[in-house]
This record gives C-alpha cells, sequence and structure tokens, in this order.
C-alpha cells in the first residue's frame, strides 16, 4: 500500500515540522460482538482529533491511518475531500498553519493477525476479546496518528463498549462507566496520560476475569506511592490463573526499581493483561501492560516456566523507565529501551525474587540466541541502521535484545555496578518524557564513571559479530604454569577485536569426591589478539581452564584439548552451575560451527543430562540436542541417534524423582524424539499414558501433557483424525483448537500436508494463532519426503505472499515454512538461485529468506563434519 513503510528521512523531516500536543481517540467497540458483515471486514468506528504546531506555516505534511472507510477529514475547521486526501495509509495535509487540529472520523477493521485491534471469539463461551499490538507502527490501523516514536503528546481516550465488559487504557479510569441510552452500552473515560509515544499506547476490552491489589511505597524522604495493580485473562482461564505470584513479582520489581532507579513509578495504574493470539511475548505499554496467555499455566510446569513469566513481568517492567519515560527517537536506537529491559529484567529477577540462578539462564538460553542472530547474514551493530518501518520490524532481533543486554553486563562489569546506576538515574532525570539517541546515554555514563564511553561503544554498540576467546598456556618441568595468555579472534567479515572484562578459572578433578571444582580464579582485561593473565603464572596443572566464567562478557569460547578432554569425561562433576551453564553453551557452539560433531553433543548430552541440576539448563539442552538430531546429524546414523536418545529419555524419566520438573522435562522430551521408525517401545508407553493403561509414579499427565504426546502419536501415524477430534471435545478451547490443529497438519499423509499448505498459503481465513499451529504441524523433521514437493513451491510464492499478507503472518509464513528439514545442498541451491533472481525484493523479505538459508547451510555443513566421525 503507497505510503505504508514509512521512512527513516520521512520521520525525521515531519518531527523537525511538527510538535504535537495532544490526541482525543474515541473508539466504539460495540460491533465487536454483532454479527460480522456478509462481505469485508468487521469494522469499529474510530473519531480522533489531534492538535499540533507546524514550524512553517503554509508547509504541507501527512498522518498516517490504516482503515477500509474513512468518513470525513476535518483540517482546522475546513472538510476535506476523502477520495483526494487519503491514500488508505496516508491522509495528506496541505498547508498548515501554525495551530492545527485535524479531526477523522473512520471505520477501522479488526484484526484477526494481531496487529491493532485484535478480535477473538472464545469458542469454549462465545465471548469476544479484544486487544491492542501497535509496535513498532499499528497504532495507525486503530486511530490516525503521527505514527513515530519521537512525536510524543498526551492521549485523552473514551471508549464506547458492552456495559459488561471491563475496559482498560494507559490512563485511569475516571468515575464508572457512564451507561448508554439503549440499556446494553457504556462510555469509559480515562484520565489524560502524560506524553506518549503512539505505539505504547493501548486498549484493552472484553468480559475479561478481572483481580485487583495495590502497591504501597514509603521513600525516604517521607513521600508515598500508591499504585492500583490488575492482572487479568480470559474467563476460561480464570481456573488456571495465579495472579498472587503475578502479583508477588510485580511488588517485588517496583520495590527494586525505585530502590536502583531513584525515580518514582510514574503511570498511576499497573494492570498486566494476558490475551488471546498473542504474536510476541509482551508489550510495555505503560499502565496496561499486554502478555501473551500462554503465561497463564493450563497445567503443569517447571519452574523455568515460572522464571521466564517473572523475567518477562521484570522485562516489561524496565520498560517503564527505559522506553516509555524516556524513548528512543528512531528505531536505530531500539537498543536503548530493548536491550536495557533485557538486561534489567535479569538483573532484577537476581536481585529482587526467588529466582537468583537468573544469571545461569541468561548465560545459557538468552546468549544462545545471541550468539545465533550475531553468525547470520543479516548481523547488525547493536545499533542498527532502520531505514524503515520494514527493516524496524525485523529489529527485533536476538541482536537488539540479547547480544545488547549481554553487553550491557559486560558494561557493568567494566564501569561498575554503581556508576551504571548513577548514569541510569541521571538519564531519567535529564530526559523525563523526551526521546532521546546514543550519544544522550553515552554522555551521563561517562560523567559518572571516567571511562572513555565512546571508545567502548565504538567496539560495542557499533559493529557486528561476536569474538572468540581461547586459552593458550605453557608450563615448566614441573607442570605448574609459566604463562597462561588469551587469544581473541573475530571473523573475517566483521573483523573487530574488542576489550573485554573476563574471569578464566582453573578447575582441577577430585576423583575421591567425583567433583570438578575451580581452585584459582584471575580477572582480566582482555584487548588485542593476545592477552597474558599474570596472575595465574605459577598455579598447578588445571583439568579444565574456563575463559569466561562467571560470564561477564559476551563471546565465543573454546577449549584447549586437555580441557575439551576433561569434559567429555566430568563436565556432570561440575559443581557450579554457572560454570556448567557457559561449558554446555560452549559445546553447543563447538556442534553448530562444525568443530564438534553432531553425535558427539548428543553423547554428552545422553552421559550427562540427567545430572543437570538446572530445569532452564536442562531444557535448552532438550532443544539443542533436538535441533543436533534433526540437521546436524548424518542421515545414516539419525535413525540409530534417534533410537538412543528415545531409550535415553525413557531411563531418566523413570528415574527422576516423581513429581519433579525433571521427570516432566524428560517426558516432554521423550515426545520430541519418539519416532515410528526408532521408537516403536516408546511411542507404546506414550500410548499407554493417555490411555491411563501406564503409569510413571509421579508423573500428572494432565491436559497440556496429553496434547504433547498426542502431537507425537499423531506425528508417527498412531493417532487419526478421529483421536484428534476426540481430544479436542475433551478440551473444547481456545488452547485446545490450537493443539487440535497442529496435530491434524502432523499426520504424515500427502493429503494433509495438501490440506495444511492450501489454508496457510491460498486462504487467509486463519488467525495468526492458527497459522502459527498449522505451520509448527506440518513441518515434522521425520516427514521430509512428504513435505519435498513444497520447497519448489515455497520460493514461488514469497513475493505474493509479502505482497497480500499481514506483515505478521508473512514473517511466520517466510520463516515456518522454509524448507529446512530437506537437509540437502539442493535445497540450499534453491535458496542461493531465489536470492540471486531477486536482488529487488523487499528488504526484509530477502533477510529473512537469507537467515533460513544460513542455517540449513550450517546443518548441510556439520552433516559433513558428522559423517566423517
Amino acid at each position: 500500500m503507497p505510503g505504508e513503510n514509512l521512512t527513516r528521512d520521512e520521520a525525521r523531516q515531519r518531527a523537525g515540522l511538527l510538535t504535537v500536543h495532544g490526541y482525543e481517540v474515541a473508539l466504539d467497540l460495540r460491533s465487536a460482538i454483532a454479527p460480522p458483515p456478509a462481505e469485508g471486514p468487521r469494522t469499529f468506528r474510530s473519531t480522533t482529533t489531534i492538535r499540533f504546531a507546524c514550524a512553517e506555516e503554509g508547509a504541507d505534511s501527512f498522518a498516517d491511518l490504516i482503515a477500509p472507510h474513512v468518513h470525513s477529514v476535518t483540517l482546522n475547521g475546513e472538510q476535506l475531500r476523502v477520495e483526494e486526501v487519503f491514500d488508505g495509509a496516508r491522509i495528506a495535509l496541505t498547508g498548515l498553519r501554525a495551530a492545527n487540529e485535524l479531526t477523522i472520523d473512520a471505520q477501522c477493521a479488526y484484526s484477526r493477525t494481531g496487529e491493532g485491534l485484535h478480535h477473538f471469539l472464545d469458542p469454549e463461551d462465545g465471548e469476544v476479546y479484544l486487544y491492542t499490538q501497535y509496535e513498532p507502527a499499528d497504532a495507525r490501523r486503530v486511530f490516525a496518528n503521527f505514527e513515530q516514536p519521537d512525536l510524543k503528546a498526551p492521549y485523552d481516550v473514551t471508549v464506547t463498549a458492552p456495559a459488561s465488559w471491563t475496559v482498560l487504557s494507559n490512563g485511569v479510569q475516571e468515575g464508572e462507566p457512564a451507561p448508554l441510552d439503549d440499556g446494553a452500552s457504556a462510555l469509559w473515560r480515562f484520565a489524560r496520560t502524560r506524553p506518549l509515544s503512539t505505539y505504547i499506547t493501548a486498549v484493552v476490552a472484553g468480559p475479561y476475569h478481572y483481580v485487583a491489589d495495590t502497591y504501597r511505597r514509603t521513600f525516604e524522604d517521607g513521600s508515598e506511592l500508591e499504585v492500583p495493580l490488575g492482572a487479568l485473562c480470559r474467563k476460561g482461564l480464570a481456573p488456571h490463573f495465579d495472579p498472587e505470584d503475578i502479583f508477588t513479582v510485580t511488588k517485588q520489581g517496583l520495590d527494586f526499581f525505585h530502590d536502583h532507579f531513584d525515580y518514582p513509578y510514574p503511570f498511576g495504574k499497573y494492570d498486566q493483561a494476558f490475551v488471546p493470539e498473542y504474536n510476541i511475548g509482551a508489550m510495555e505499554n505503560p499502565g496496561c501492560v499486554t502478555f501473551r496467555e500462554e503465561f497463564v499455566f493450563r497445567g503443569k510446569v517447571t519452574q523455568a516456566s515460572y522464571e521466564g513469566r517473572a523475567n518477562v513481568i521484570l522485562h516489561e517492567m524496565a520498560h517503564m523507565w527505559f522506553g516509555d519515560l524516556v524513548t528512543m527517537e528512531w528505531w536505530d536506537d531500539l537498543w536503548l529501551k530493548e536491550s536495557f529491559a533485557d538486561f534489567m529484567g535479569a538483573f532484577a529477577l537476581v536481585g529482587a525474587t526467588r529466582f537468583t540462578n537468573g544469571w545461569i539462564t541468561f548465560a545459557n538460553r538468552r546468549k544462545s540466541w545471541a550468539y545465533r542472530a550475531d553468525q547470520l547474514p543479516s548481523t547488525h551493530p547493536v545499533t542498527a541502521d532502520i531505514g524503515d518501518l520494514e527493516d524496524a520490524k525485523l529489529n527485533f532481533d536476538g541482536i537488539t535484545y540479547a547480544k545488547g543486554a549481554s553487553v550491557l553486563k559486560q558494561l557493568v562489569a567494566y564501569v561498575g555496578q554503581d556508576a551504571f546506576l548513577e548514569g541510569a538515574r541521571r538519564y531519567f532525570k535529564r530526559h523525563a518524557w523526551g526521546n532521546t539517541r546514543l550519544k544522550d546515554l553515552l554522555s551521563v555514563l561517562a560523567e559518572t564513571s571516567g571511562r572513555d564511553m565512546a571508545g567502548w561503544s565504538e567496539a560495542w554498540l557499533q559493529t557486528a559479530g561476536v569474538n572468540t576467546l581461547t586459552p593458550q598456556l605453557t608450563y615448566d618441568a614441573a607442570g605448574k604454569i609459566t604463562e597462561l595468555a588469551v587469544l581473541q579472534e573475530a571473523p573475517e567479515s566483521h573483523p573487530v577485536l574488542r576489550p573485554h572484562r573476563v574471569a578464566v578459572g582453573l578447575y582441577r578433578c577430585d576423583p575421591a569426591r567425583g567433583r570438578l571444582e575451580r581452585y584459582a580464579r584471575a580477572e582480566a582485561d582482555v584487548a588485542g589478539a593476545r592477552t597474558a593473565v599474570p596472575e595465574l603464572a605459577g598455579a598447578e596443572r588445571p583439568d579444565l581452564v574456563l575463559v569466561n566464567d562467571e560470564d561477564l562478557t559476551y563471546c565465543k569460547i573454546r577449549f584447549d584439548e586437555v580441557s575439551l578432554e576433561t569434559l567429555r569425561g566430568h563436565l556432570g562433576e561440575l559443581t557450579d552451575p554457572l560454570a556448567r551453564a557457559v561449558c554446555w553453551s560452549a559445546l553447543w557452539n563447538l556442534t553448530r560451527d562444525g568443530l564438534m560433531p553432531a553425535r558427539d553433543f548428543i553423547g554428552l548430552v545422553l552421559r550427562f543430562a540427567g545430572q543437570e541440576t538446572e530445569i532452564g539448563v536442562l531444557q535448552m539442552l532438550h532443544s539443542q540436542t533436538k535441533l543436533a538430531l534433526d540437521m546436524y546429524t548424518a542421515s545414516d546414523w539419525r535413525a540409530e541417534g534417534a533410537r538412543l536418545l528415545a531409550e535415553g529419555a525413557v531411563t531418566r524419566l523413570r528415574n527422576a524423582e516423581p513429581g519433579s520438573g525433571h521427570q516432566l522435562a524428560w517426558a516432554r522430551f521423550l515426545s520430541s524424539v519418539a519416532d515410528a521408525a526408532t521408537a516403536e517401545q516408546e511411542l507404546r508407553l506414550l500410548e499407554g499414558l493417555l490411555a491411563g493403561s501406564a503409569r510413571i509414579d509421579g508423573l500428572d499427565v494432565d491436559q497440556e501433557l496429553r496434547w504433547t504426546f498426542l502431537e507425537a502419536l499423531a506425528a508417527a501415524g498412531a493417532a487419526d483424525e478421529g483421536v484428534i477430534n476426540a481430544e479436542l471435545a475433551r478440551d473444547d478451547t481456545a488452547s485446545g483448537k490450537r493443539h487440535q490443529v497442529r496435530c491434524l497438519a502432523a499426520r504424515p499423509s500427502q493429503a494433509v500436508k495438501a490440506q495444511a499448505w492450501v489454508s496457510v498459503i491460498e486462504s487467509d481465513r486463519l488467525s495468526n494463532a492458527l497459522v502459527e499451529a498449522t505451520i509448527s504441524g506440518f513441518d515434522q523433521p521425520g516427514q521430509a519426503e512428504l513435505t519435498a514437493p513444497y520447497a519448489p513451491r515455497y520460493f514461488e510464492m514469497l513475493e505474493s505472499v509479502w505482497a497480500s499478507r499481514s506483515i505478521e503472518i508473512a514473517m511466520a509464513i517466510v520463516r515456518g515454512l522454509f524448507p529446512a528439514s530437506q537437509r540437502d545442498q539442493a535445497t540450499l541451491d534453491a535458496a542461493d538461485a531465489w536470492l540471486a533472481a531477486h536482488p529487488h525484493a523487499a528488504g526484509a523479505l530477502r533477510r529473512l529468506v537469507a537467515e533460513s538459508r544460513d542455517d540449513l547451510a550450517r546443518a548441510v555443513a556439520a552433516q559433513l563434519v558428522d559423517r566423517a566421525a
């Protein structure tokens, strides 16, 4: 659509021209419960008045709106001809005055793709639930605005909706909803907000189950703060909702950030809505945070799931300061909010909640995402070059989040925690309610730390790629270290050697106690290609040298031969869980980089994963092992690997503590590796557990676990449509429907795959959640022969899908249906041919294809390494 993809240059020009004084937004959502129209999209009335100044009288500009119909556009009292000023995405504004008032009355469309105002009809009870999701630029699907982060303004919001609903926005509700004459509707008014960017405004509406609480804080100066808290979910999820734990983490987080930021929470109230069919994890709308409802756990989950939810709650809370109070000017500096929130989420998790081992999960899980992203052809500096909104959409990636957070962890080690936090405090007070760039943060950190922030920024924020650190040792005749040095390398594509603050740990086996423990440690500032660590000279010969002990910096590490051999025999004896997590991460990087055969990594998991105490690390190992088996092992060993993993999973499942998270994790892992060709007995066990004829002491086969087992059986051809539909009858809910769709698409049938392909590619009737479920079921690694005919069709449909579908759906299709499960050179050649033949395709589309192509290239190379082993 013309004008839909706003560019950075256009945004800068408009920001230099306009100052927005305020919005009045009125939404009428009563149509949400009316029957859908015979033709066209379901719509709602949206009326917006914007008051703004223009720096140049007589100048031209534009407002943003994506809507199927506009009733009227009025500028400074003059009604404009809609057909002349509105192109479907922009409203042309000509002859602006010094002071302007613009009113747009429109019919906007409800969404089924999670963008704008999402409309969800709950199949369980027939109720309608609405919520908004705007980042980076979908507020224009709900109300007319100037859709860029640096044109902040206050908002006055009113919502007309069914009187029985709960309606929330960013502002505090003013009084009780006013009943309307029809007797069934009411009008909600919300207090004027402080200046906000468009992308963090929000509305949540529907018959949500709502629970209230209050946060209270008395500060050292005697002042008091009282914040109303709310937590809500669909009524169908209310029996599973645990608001007490959510409120506990919320209050702990608010205390923590008040202790460290010295700036009281500024948005009046704090609602947290868990909403259906959400595309992302959560969104930091001030005072009205939205989360995906999968954080309401319908069955038993491990403590890693509760830790993950707490981390997300704290991540979004950190945004109230980093992102909402102080906002980046443009998406180039997205890291100013996302990297900080990612770091602060883990920092607060460890410092304020029961999840004191949060940095272990960060080292093993979060950094794994960053290391992968930083080796893709699309890698970019933390401060990225974002030319337009499509680029911005793809920049919510492992670089911006996890690498950025890792870099900030390194920064804290570099400047000291006190200087870092004092810099944050000055940053908030200096730029409250405004917009910033990189230089604004660097200046306060330079003030508080006395360090050269320009040099640090150039090395860490303005260059791409990940360094590799390797120990180099020499010994004297007595076996003591004469020198230990750290060697630093950089990839040819990004040849930057960075300054690293690292800890180097020396570990020794204690055979009598069966332990591998650290006996010496030194910190060092690594710079350049080789850095000596003189503090460790004279130490006894180690069995393991761990560079980046305690995970202070962002790097990949390698092992010397002695250390690697020690890990092969004694990894499970490593007593420090963080050190163990760092080692597992390094071993996975060796596998992914083709330096360790995949079967060796699988062997290490089979030998030592049963001793892993950290449930988050164990579940990450399960995920990596599944990927190693499906993508990185040679085809002639894959069946044997699957058999070994299925047998090992059953053994660990039976030996795990009854009722423990480890038992549940092994049960889920078993279902992921049980294969019709190699795990007949294991599949029979899953059938028995579903039917109740088999039992494992302590394992509660609840509804979520039933669906997990059933998908494995469906993919193996051991559960037909009748069995799957019978399970849906048992769990006739929105969650059950998603599981059913996934299981149906997983069946090993050519007709099933054809139906799944048509439902996703040739139709747009499915919601975002059901598109995701269908793709997940379609792409089964053990069904490469069935999906092979769709490899050429994938490349044929790319441009039409990108042009015709919403960006969320298009991204899901391009990523999810890439034919990586073919695992062959022919598919790699096909990807290369498409990229070569489409140099002018949308940059975001080319990036997605190139990323998937790179993952496949690594898999093909890793298979050669594994075959040679």
